[in-house]
């Protein structure tokens, strides 16, 4: 009968040289991993140029799909979280004047909003007329993608306020929003249901007085589901389709949906 072998038990240093061997190689297989995907996604075909552009395919792939998953649980009973005015920033934080011209004057008494129905009616509606629907105050944390936030106070209409008043709702039936400045420089697109949202506001005001200029004068969009990028300054207009509109950072590869 074959005698079993005694294992020595290991001592608390070679159970540590073990333990640091074994960590030491999964740091380094998990790093050489994360180097070669990186190294993969930066080879990689950038997507066909379209409504997107300028991002790797397969990202834009997974940014789509990320959509997708968000589309299904997104819902107008999710609301994002609300502050007191106390806490709102004195100075709002200016970050673009893309779609602006600061230095060229812009007579906000000749501006008007226009609204493309889809019967081919465009709707011509000034500030004043947006000042006799109902006003709405959100005090929220704006994000930018860039990675800060700010807690900032917005007064103005509800846009589901403005389709009720104009009658908007067989837009309403379409899939997307398309908004504009008004020299067409700066451009979002927007999924209906967002666009929709409760606190989705046509805002006009900033800590209860008018916009100034470079916060969007005389109208802009305050979308508190979606990024910075999304808010639109100056608004001038207004399109509803089934198809995505075009999207100014969406064609410099950003996320089409970016939404929080």
């Amino acid at each position: 009968m074959a005698t079993k072998k005694y294992k020595k038990p290991l001592t608390v240093d070679q159970k540590i040289s073990r333990r640091t061997f074994i960590s030491f190689g999964a740091f380094t297989t998990l790093s050489a991993g994360a180097f070669f995907s990186w190294r993969w996604l930066y080879n990689s075909p950038k997507e066909a140029g379209g409504i997107t552009k300028g991002a790797h395919a397969p990202l834009r792939t997974v940014l789509n799909n990320n959509e997708q998953v968000f589309r299904k649980t997104f819902s107008h009973k999710n609301l994002v979280k609300t502050y007191p005015k106390s806490m709102a920033a004195k100075q709002v934080r200016y970050n673009s004047s893309i779609g602006m011209n600061l230095k060229a004057p812009f007579n906000i008494a000749d501006w008007k909003l226009q609204v493309q129905k889809t019967s081919g009616e465009i709707l011509n509606i000034t500030l004043d007329e947006l000042k006799t629907l109902p006003k709405t105050e959100i005090i929220f944390s704006f994000k930018c993608v860039e990675g800060w936030d700010q807690i900032s106070h917005w007064g103005g209409v509800k846009f589901a306020d403005l389709i009720d008043h104009y009658k908007l709702h067989n837009e309403t039936k379409l899939a997307y929003v398309g908004m504009e400045t008004p020299d067409k420089g700066y451009y979002v697109g927007l999924d209906m249901p967002s666009a929709t949202h409760p606190q989705t506001i046509l805002a006009y005001e900033v800590n209860g007085r008018p916009l100034p200029v470079k916060h969007g004068a005389p109208l802009r969009l305050i979308i508190p589901v979606k990024y910075g990028i999304k808010n639109l300054k100056r608004i001038g207009s207004i399109a509803f389709s089934n198809e995505r509109p075009r999207d100014y950072w969406a064609e410099r590869g950003y996320d089409y949906y970016s939404g929080l």
